[in-house]
C-alpha cells in the first residue's frame, strides 16, 4: 500500500473512532430563548442550580428545603402536588422516613399511565446531588413545562414520580409501588439517572419478560441520539440491579426504561457533584429522550407493551438503533460460518491460502491478546502501587483516568503493530484466518451464554467480505477495505471506554482486549501497511506521553480534590475513644490526629457498614468528650411458647443522623418502627446486621423482636451524627480546599457505640 493511502486510510479510521464517540451526544447551545415548546437545556440548569446548592441527603435541612422547591414548580405549571409519606426498610435494612412528591396530567382516555421518575435526595452527607439526581428531576421538570406548553392532548395519565431516599434503598419507590392507589395505574416508566457528572446517558430497559415491544416502540419514539446495547441488557440482568425502576419491575411487575450517564465517575456521591461540574451536553442528552419518548407514550396504548420476545439492538451512527430479532441469533451465525467455509474453500482452491502459513497467522494473533491482556489486567494494581493515594478513591476510577484509558489504548495498538511488523511475509489472507476463526468462536459463546452480546457478528460479517477480496485481488482498493472496517470501529470503539469509565480502571483488561481484537477485524487494512514497525513505536512513544501527563496529574489539587475521612469513635461501655478513618494515605488534614502510635484495626472488629464494605484502616487514642449517650429501654420481655418476645425503644439524647443495629443471635421475627423485616432479609442478606435506621428529625427507633426462647440477645448499637466538624466540643480545622469529605463510608461523625445484653 502507498505511504499516501496508508496516511489517509489511517485518518480515515481515526476520525471513524472520533465519530463513533461524538455522535453519540447534541452538541450543547445555549437555548434560554428557544420556543417555549422546545425543552431548554438552560433552564432545566436552572432547576440543577437551585437543587444543588447544599447536600440534600434524608435528615439534612436542605432536604426539605428541595422538596419545597420542587413543589413549587409544579404548581408554577398548574399542576396540583401531592405528598405520600412512610416508613420502608427495602431490601437492604436500611430504615428511613420517606416523603415523595407526585403530580398527575390527566388523559382523554381511561388506559394505562405514563409515570416520569427520578429522586431528589442525595447522597448521605457531602454530596450536592447535582448529576445524582438533580439533573434527572430537571429534565422531568423542564420537560414537562415544554410539554404542557405545547397544548398536547395525551390519552394517557402522566404521572410525576419525585421519589425520596432512594440513596438508602429505592425506599420512595418501595412505599409508591407498595402503598399508593396510583401504582395500579402504572403502565411504563421513564426514570432518570447518573452515576457520574457527564458523558453519554445510556438507555437501559427494565422488563421480566421480553424487550421486543419495548424495543419497538422505543424505535418509533425516534430520539435523535440513542446510546444502548443489548449486552448492557442482558448483564444488567444478570446482576443485582438497584434503580428505582427495579422496584416497579420486581414488586409492580411494571416496565420502563432507565436513562443514565457514567461518566466522570470520580464526582459520584461526592462533594464535587456540583452544578458547575455537570456537563451541559450530558443534560441536553437527557432532554432529547425525554421530550419525544413524552409525546410517544402518552398517546401509546400502553398495556400491550409486554412481550414474551427479545430483540438484539445496538446504536451505531447514521442509523440510530438497530434491532432484530433473537430468533435471527443462530441462523445469522450459521450463515457467518457458511461463508467463512466457502471462502476457505476459494481460497485453497485459487492456492492463495496455505496451510503452513494460516498456521502462522495464529501465533501473532495469540502473542497480541496475551500481552495486551496481562498488561491490562495487571496495570490497575501497578497504578496503586505507583501511586498509593489512588485507593482512597472508591471509586476505582481516578481523575485522570481518561488518560489512562488512552494510553493503554495506544500501548495495545502499538503492540499489535510491533508483532504482526514481524509476520509482515505473511500474506493477508492468511493471516485473516485465525482473527476471523477467533470471532465466529467468540460469537458462538456469546449467542449461547450472554446472547444480547450476539450483534458482535454484524462486523464478522464485514472482515468476511474484506477476506473475500483479499482473496480476489492482490493489490485490493485500501478504501474500500476502510469501509468494510467501519462497523467493528463504530460498534466496538465505544466499548473500550465504556468498561472502565462505568466499571472503575480494574477493568482495563475489558479495554485492552477490545482494542486488540478490533485490530484484529482491520487487518485487511493494516496488513499492507508498509511502516507497521514506525507506527509501533510511534504508539509506544504516545503511550509514554500518556503516562507521563496522568503522572504530572496524579496529584490531588482544588479541582481534583483528595477523598479524606475522619470520626470521633467512643466506646460507651469502656469510655474510651479513638480517632478513625478510612484512608489508606492519610492526608496532612487526616495526620495530625494519628501519629506515630496509629495503630491498623483487628481483622476481627466491627465496623458500621459501608457501600463497597469498606473498613478503618487506622485508629489512634483519642480525648473522651461528654457525648449524651442514646437512652435503651425494654418496654417488653416475655415468652410465648418458644420464642421471646422483646420490645427495646432507642432514643437519641443529642441530634444524630444515623443509627445501625447488630445482633448476635437468629431473629425470628423482627418489626422496626411497624416495619416488618422479610424472612428473606433475616435468614439470607442481613449478615450480623439488623438495621440501620437514617433518622430525620431526631426520632426514636422501636425495635419489636422474637427470638428463640433459651437466646441470650446482645445488640451493638452504633449511633452517629454528622457534624464533627462543627461540635462546640471539638476544633476541627475546615478541610483544605484540595481535600474532600470520602464518599460511600461513614464521614466527618462522631460515633458513639454500645454493646447491650439482654439476659
Amino acid at each position: 500500500m502507498k505511504s499516501s493511502s496508508s496516511l489517509l486510510t489511517l485518518l480515515l479510521i481515526v476520525l471513524a473512532m472520533y465519530w463513533s464517540f461524538h455522535s453519540l451526544m447534541p452538541v450543547y447551545k445555549s437555548n434560554a430563548s428557544i420556543e417555549k415548546t422546545s425543552f431548554s437545556t438552560d433552564k432545566a440548569l436552572e432547576h440543577v442550580k437551585q437543587i444543588a446548592q447544599k447536600p440534600h441527603g434524608v435528615g439534612f435541612p436542605a432536604h426539605q428545603e428541595v422538596r419545597e422547591y420542587i413543589v413549587s414548580e409544579l404548581k408554577k405549571m398548574g399542576l396540583e402536588t401531592t405528598i405520600q409519606e412512610g416508613y420502608s426498610a427495602g431490601d437492604w435494612g436500611n430504615l428511613s422516613k420517606t416523603i415523595n412528591v407526585l403530580a398527575r396530567i390527566k388523559g382523554s382516555e381511561s388506559g394505562k399511565a405514563l409515570l416520569l421518575l427520578s429522586h431528589y435526595d442525595s447522597s448521605t452527607h457531602s454530596s450536592f446531588g447535582a448529576s445524582d439526581a438533580g439533573s434527572g428531576v430537571a429534565t422531568i421538570l423542564e420537560g414537562i413545562r415544554a410539554f404542557l406548553a405545547s397544548n398536547s392532548s395525551p390519552k394517557n395519565d402522566i404521572i410525576i414520580l419525585i421519589s425520596d431516599a432512594e440513596e438508602l434503598g429505592l425506599l420512595g419507590a418501595d412505599i409508591f409501588v407498595k402503598e399508593h392507589p396510583w401504582k395500579k395505574d402504572v403502565g411504563l416508566v421513564l426514570n432518570f439517572e447518573a452515576r457520574g457528572s457527564g458523558g453519554p446517558s445510556y438507555m437501559l430497559v427494565e422488563t421480566n419478560r421480553g424487550n421486543a415491544t419495548l424495543i419497538k416502540e422505543f424505535t418509533k419514539a425516534n430520539p435523535d441520539y440513542p446510546v444502548a446495547n443489548s449486552l448492557a441488557y442482558s448483564i444488567y440482568k444478570m446482576l443485582p440491579n438497584d434503580t428505582d425502576l427495579t422496584v416497579f419491575r420486581e414488586e409492580g411487575d411494571i416496565e420502563g426504561f432507565n436513562f443514565a450517564f457514567i461518566d466522570d465517575h470520580f464526582d459520584y456521591h461526592t462533594a464535587q457533584d456540583t452544578y458547575a461540574r455537570l456537563d451541559k451536553k450530558t443534560m441536553a442528552h437527557q432532554g432529547s429522550y425525554l421530550m419525544p419518548l413524552l409525546h410517544h407514550f402518552s398517546q401509546t396504548d400502553l398495556t400491550t407493551m409486554k412481550s414474551l420476545n427479545d430483540s438484539i439492538y445496538f446504536n451505531v451512527p447514521f442509523f440510530k438503533l438497530v434491532s432484530y430479532p433473537f430468533e435471527w441469533i443462530w441462523p445469522m451465525f450459521g450463515l457467518a460460518i457458511l461463508c467463512f467455509v466457502l471462502l476457505l474453500i476459494h481460497g485453497f482452491r485459487k492456492n492463495v491460502l496455505h496451510l503452513m502459513e494460516v498456521g502462522k497467522g495464529f501465533l501473532p494473533m495469540l502473542l497480541a491478546l496475551t500481552i495486551n491482556g496481562a498488561v491490562g489486567y495487571f496495570s490497575w494494581s501497578i497504578l496503586k502501587w505507583m501511586y498509593p493515594g489512588y485507593k482512597d478513591m472508591l471509586h476505582g476510577f481516578t481523575y485522570n483516568g481518561h488518560t489512562y484509558i488512552l494510553a493503554f489504548t495506544l500501548f495495545s495498538v502499538a503492540v499489535c503493530f510491533l508483532i504482526y511488523n514481524r509476520f509482515k511475509k505473511v500474506a493477508t489472507a492468511n493471516l485473516l484466518i485465525a482473527p476471523i476463526l477467533l470471532w465466529l468462536v467468540i460469537c458462538a459463546v456469546v449467542s449461547h451464554y450472554l446472547s444480547g452480546a450476539s450483534f458482535f457478528i454484524i462486523p464478522v460479517f464485514a472482515v468476511l467480505a474484506a477476506f473475500m477480496v483479499v482473496l480476489n485481488q492482490k493489490m485490493p482498493n485500501p478504501y474500500l477495505l476502510t469501509f468494510l472496517s467501519l462497523p467493528a470501529l463504530f460498534i466496538y470503539a465505544p466499548f473500550v471506554k465504556m468498561f472502565p469509565v462505568g466499571l472503575g480502571l480494574k477493568m482495563m483488561a475489558a479495554s485492552t482486549l477490545f482494542v486488540t481484537l478490533t485490530f484484529l477485524l482491520l487487518l485487511p487494512v493494516f496488513s499492507f501497511y508498509q511502516k507497521k514497525k514506525t507506527l509501533g513505536y510511534l504508539g509506544l512513544i504516545l503511550f509514554l506521553g500518556c503516562m507521563v501527563s496522568a503522572h504530572f496529574n496524579s496529584r490531588f489539587d482544588k479541582e481534583n480534590a483528595k477523598p479524606t475521612s475522619l470520626l470521633y469513635v467512643m466506646n460507651a461501655n469502656t469510655n474510651t475513644a479513638q480517632w478513625g478513618t478510612y484512608e489508606n494515605v492519610l492526608s496532612d488534614w487526616t495526620a495530625q490526629y494519628f501519629g506515630s502510635d496509629k495503630k491498623k484495626p483487628k481483622l476481627t472488629e466491627q465496623t458500621i457498614s459501608s457501600k463497597y464494605s469498606s473498613g478503618f484502616t487506622y485508629f489512634a487514642d483519642a480525648p473522651t468528650k461528654e457525648i449524651a449517650q442514646m437512652q435503651v429501654e425494654k418496654t417488653r420481655d416475655t415468652v410465648i411458647g418458644n420464642s421471646r418476645f422483646l420490645d427495646i425503644c432507642i432514643t437519641p439524647k443529642r441530634h444524630v443522623n444515623r443509627l445501625e443495629v447488630f445482633t448476635n443471635t437468629t431473629l425470628e421475627t423482627a418489626t422496626i418502627n411497624t416495619i416488618e423485616l422479610s424472612t428473606y432479609y433475616l435468614e439470607k442478606r442481613r449478615g450480623g446486621k439488623l438495621i440501620t435506621h437514617y433518622i430525620s428529625n431526631n426520632e426514636y427507633t422501636d425495635l419489636q423482636l422474637s427470638i428463640p426462647k433459651d437466646s441470650v440477645l446482645e445488640l451493638t448499637l452504633y449511633e452517629a451524627s454528622n457534624d464533627l466538624l462543627s461540635n462546640p466540643q471539638f476544633t476541627i480545622p475546615p478541610r483544605p480546599a484540595h481535600n474532600i469529605p470520602m464518599p460511600f463510608i461513614l464521614n466527618d461523625a462522631i460515633l458513639v457505640t454500645k454493646t447491650i445484653r439482654f439476659e
